[in-house]
């Protein structure tokens, strides 16, 4: 669309700066004298003769020999050539017509050299290029039929056609330009996007909302939102996933940092906690921990004081909200994280934590800058990884993704973030906007 008014634009801006032109038109008939008595044949001969000289006077016209009486006539300050570069001669086809335009700045002088062309060609070519020797009268006669009047419109700039011809080009550059960053647009918009690097599960889509950083537990902020629908939305399918017994213990990760994983992990848990689950979500970010700043706990002591055998599990897990919801923090930063999650110990709290709750969160580091993600989906259900549409590219998924491929874990599916909320790119989750809602609102909502 810009591009397209620019085009337009571009059209009108060149109509203004263009110096007018007007255009001024003779029209002469030229014909061969015949006698009184001439037969039919003679006659058709004439007409034939003249229409071949036709050609011919079309040349003469623009010739100096014409055009250096003319700038002598009307004390013209231009050379003949540059004269000959304002006529244009032309003839209607099968006719012994002659036709001399003159394009001028001023209609006025357009008209008169017009005029002054004509008369000059006219005794250029009866009184001395076909007149006889003897002093005969030359057999070719040149009669104007139409004289040039001054123009009352200038035929340049003609602004319609350059106002349309701007939008085509405008418009096939917007067109070819849009097609081109399609093509070249390597990111992940949409469900299509991500079926074509994994044939993982789209689990669920979340709308992209500018307060999130402001109110990133909106399921317990505004429980009734369309945001918060979806996390509902994705915690109604996370329920179908691994229906075999045994403990539902999710490795939450993404791609590259900034998808929004953190932020799924916290309102998912919340979610799943609403429907009377137990439910423990583990700070499994050991270099840079967010989930207690998130749900507004304490993080001194958490998973790094349970894993160097500092202090029990059940002494570090913090009730949160009403729910049967836990949290367990990542403490303090260790210098080996990668050791520490991939260690006896790890396995051990994982396991622990899937024999008492139905559902474990682990929000881990994302995969393409360290390997914590996979270290940690080796003692998990699997993993569920989180896609920021618009952001995140397909070499960037397809390459996370690999990390689990010599890995005893698998990809349970996939959570887009960040979706727009309109256009083609928007997702069918979350579109509620304060109708259902499986939270009973009317009561106050606990803070942490």
């Amino acid at each position: 669309m810009l591009l397209t008014l620019l085009g337009a634009s571009g059209g009108a801006v060149y109509s203004i700066l263009t110096t007018p032109k007007y255009q001024a038109t003779t029209a002469l008939f030229i014909s061969v004298r015949t006698s009184g008595d001439s037969t039919t044949g003679e006659l058709v001969q004439g007409n034939t003769f003249a229409q071949g000289k036709v050609k011919s006077y079309a040349v003469v016209a623009q010739s100096p020999r014409v055009l250096e009486p003319v700038i002598e006539d009307l004390n013209l300050d231009v050379s003949a050539k540059a004269l000959a570069a304002q006529v244009s001669t032309s003839s209607p086809l099968d006719t012994t017509v002659l036709e001399i335009t003159v394009s001028d700045g001023d209609p006025v002088m357009a008209a008169n050299i017009s005029n002054a062309v004509a008369a000059s060609f006219s005794n250029v070519v009866v009184n001395q290029l076909e007149a006889p020797t003897g002093g005969q009268p030359s057999l070719v006669t040149i009669e104007p039929i139409e004289p040039a009047m001054v123009p009352e419109v200038p035929y340049l700039p003609n602004t319609r056609v350059n106002l349309v011809l701007g939008f085509l080009v405008g418009l096939a550059l917007g067109l070819g330009a849009a097609i081109l960053r399609h093509v070249l647009d390597t990111r992940i918009h949409g469900p299509q996007e991500v079926q074509v690097v994994t044939e993982a599960p789209v689990l669920g889509g979340i709308g992209f909302d500018p307060e999130a950083k402001k109110r990133p537990l909106i399921v317990h902020a505004d429980p009734r939102s369309s945001r918060a629908e979806s996390f509902r939305a994705l915690r109604t399918n996370l329920q179908f996933v691994q229906l075999d017994s045994g403990p539902r213990v999710f490795v939450v990760t993404s791609s590259v940092p900034g998808e929004g994983k953190t932020t799924t992990t916290a309102n998912l848990a919340i979610a799943l906690a609403e429907t009377g689950a137990r439910v423990a979500v583990v700070d499994g970010d050991l270099r840079r921990p967010a989930l207690a700043d998130y749900m507004g706990l304490e993080g001194a002591v958490g998973l790094t004081d349970v894993l160097i055998g500092r202090a029990d599990l059940k002494d570090v897990l913090q009730k949160w909200g009403r729910n049967d919801l836990f949290v367990l923090p990542a403490g303090r930063i260790p210098p080996n994280p990668s050791e520490l999650l991939g260690s006896a110990g790890m396995a051990k709290v994982i396991a622990e934590l899937g024999k008492t709750f139905n559902f474990v969160l682990i929000d881990a580091p994302p995969l393409l800058p360290v390997t914590d993600a996979a270290v940690l989906s080796k003692f998990t259900t699997g993993a569920i990884v989180i896609v920021a549409a618009g952001r995140t590219k397909r070499t960037e998924l397809a390459a996370a993704l690999r990390s689990f491929e010599h890995i005893e874990s698998k990809v349970l599916g996939v959570v887009l973030t960040m979706l727009p909320t309109k256009g083609p790119d928007s997702y069918g989750y979350g579109n509620y906007y304060g109708g259902y809602s499986d939270v009973d609102t009317s009561k106050p909502q606990l803070k942490a």
